[in-house]
C-alpha cells in the first residue's frame, strides 16, 4: 500500500486529488487547472460573442466562470482538457452508447467518478482494484466480484460514472503489484470520522488531566506519581525489616526456650525446697561416698578408666557443678542472644537512615 500514490483531501481541490491519484503522481497543481479553466472560459466567451455582444446570451454568459470557483472546485470540461494532455479521453460509463457494448467493468482500467462537485478515481494497480477516494485515510481494496456492486451502488446514489480511455502513464504501483498482490485487513476511513475519532480521544485525553489534576492538586503527575512510587517502597521496607526483627526475636527466644529445657533435662536437679534436710544430708554423704571410691580406684595400680564427666565437689550439693557449669552457660548463651539482638538494631538503624 505504500507504494500507492494517494492524495487526501484540501480545501474543495477534490479535482486536483482525482487527477493525480488517477496518474499516480503529482502531475497537476490548482494554478494549472485554474489555466485551463481560464483558457474553456475564453474559448467560450468568444463563441458566444458570435451573437452579439448584446444579446442575452453572452450577458448571462459574462456571470462568473462554470468551469471553476472560489473553492477550488473544477468542471468535467476541465478535468477532460487536463486528461488530453496524456492522450486519455472520458466516456460516460451509464450512457446508451457504452451500454450497447456490454463491456466487463473489470476489463476497463480506471474509472473517474462525480456526485455534488465531488470527484474521485477508481483505478486498477497490477491485477487489483483500488478506490482512491480522496476523502478516504488510504487507498480501499476493492475485490474482482465486488467492483460491479460498488459501482452500481453509486449510481444509484447519483454518481455520475467516467471510464478513463487510453494508455495510463507507467508507475511503480502498478508494476509492483503487477508480481504481488496486497491484503488488506481494515478498510480507511473517512477522514472526517478520522479527525472525530481523533478529536474525542483528545477531549477524553483532557477530561483525565483534568480529573487528576483535581485529585492531586498539582498537576505534575510524572513527578508525583514518582514520588509516590518511592514513598510506597520506603514503607514497604520499613515494614518489611520490622517482620524480619519480629520473627528474629521470637526465633531466639524459642531457642532459649528449647536450650533451657535441654539443661533441665540432662542435669535433673531437685529444689531444696522439695525435699527435706534429712534427705539432703543423706544424699550428700553418698555423694561423698562415691567420691572416695572412684578416688581409691584411681590410686590402685593397673590400668587407669577415665571418666567421661568430672566428679568435683561444691559447697551447692549434689551436682553442683555440673548446675554452675548450666548456669554459666545460660548466661554467656543470654549475652551473646542480646549482643546479636542489639546488631541486628544498629543495622536497621543505619538502614532507615539511608
Amino acid at each position: 500500500m505504500e507504494s500507492i500514490f494517494h492524495e487526501k483531501q484540501e480545501g474543495s481541490l477534490c479535482a486536483q486529488h482525482c487527477l493525480n491519484n488517477l496518474l499516480q503522481g503529482e502531475y497537476f497543481s490548482p494554478v494549472e487547472l485554474s489555466s485551463i479553466a481560464h483558457q474553456l472560459d475564453e474559448e467560450e466567451r468568444l463563441r458566444m460573442a458570435e451573437g452579439g455582444v448584446t444579446s442575452e446570451d453572452y450577458r448571462t454568459f459574462l456571470q462568473p466562470s462554470g468551469n471553476m470557483d472560489d473553492s477550488g472546485f473544477f468542471s468535467i470540461q476541465v478535468i477532460s482538457n487536463a486528461l488530453k494532455v496524456w492522450g486519455l479521453e472520458l466516456i460516460l460509463f451509464n450512457s446508451p452508447e457504452y451500454q450497447r457494448l456490454r463491456i466487463d467493468p473489470i476489463n476497463e482500467r480506471s474509472f473517474i467518478c462525480n456526485y455534488k462537485e465531488h470527484w474521485f478515481t477508481v483505478r486498477k494497480l497490477g491485477k487489483q482494484w483500488f478506490n482512491l477516494n480522496s476523502l478516504l485515510t488510504g487507498p480501499e481494496l476493492i475485490s474482482d466480484t465486488y467492483l460491479a456492486l460498488f459501482l452500481a451502488q453509486l449510481q444509484q446514489e447519483g454518481y455520475s460514472i467516467f471510464v478513463v480511455k487510453g494508455d495510463l502513464p507507467d508507475c511503480e504501483a502498478d508494476q509492483l503489484l503487477q508480481m504481488i498482490k496486497v491484503q488488506q485487513m481494515h478498510r480507511p476511513k473517512l477522514i472526517g470520522e478520522e479527525l472525530a475519532h481523533l478529536k474525542e480521544q483528545s477531549v477524553l485525553k483532557a477530561d483525565l488531566e483534568r480529573v487528576l489534576e483535581a485529585a492531586d492538586g498539582s498537576g505534575i503527575f510524572d513527578e508525583d506519581e514518582d514520588d509516590l512510587q518511592r514513598a510506597l517502597a520506603i514503607s514497604r521496607q520499613e515494614i518489611d525489616m520490622e517482620d524480619e526483627e519480629a520473627d528474629l526475636r521470637r526465633a531466639i527466644q524459642l531457642s532459649m526456650q528449647g536450650s533451657s529445657r535441654s539443661m533441665c533435662e540432662d542435669s535433673p536437679q531437685t529444689s531444696s525446697t522439695d525435699l527435706s534436710s534429712e534427705e539432703l544430708r543423706k544424699r550428700r554423704e553418698a555423694y561423698f561416698e562415691k567420691q572416695q571410691n572412684q578416688q581409691q580406684e584411681v590410686d590402685r595400680p593397673g590400668p587407669r578408666s577415665y571418666p567421661c564427666e568430672r566428679a568435683t565437689t561444691s559447697s551447692g550439693g549434689l551436682g553442683g557443678s555440673q548446675g554452675g557449669d548450666a548456669v554459666g552457660e545460660e548466661d554467656m548463651l543470654r549475652a551473646a542472644v542480646t549482643m546479636s539482638l542489639e546488631t541486628v538494631k544498629d543495622n536497621l538503624k543505619a538502614e532507615r537512615k539511608k
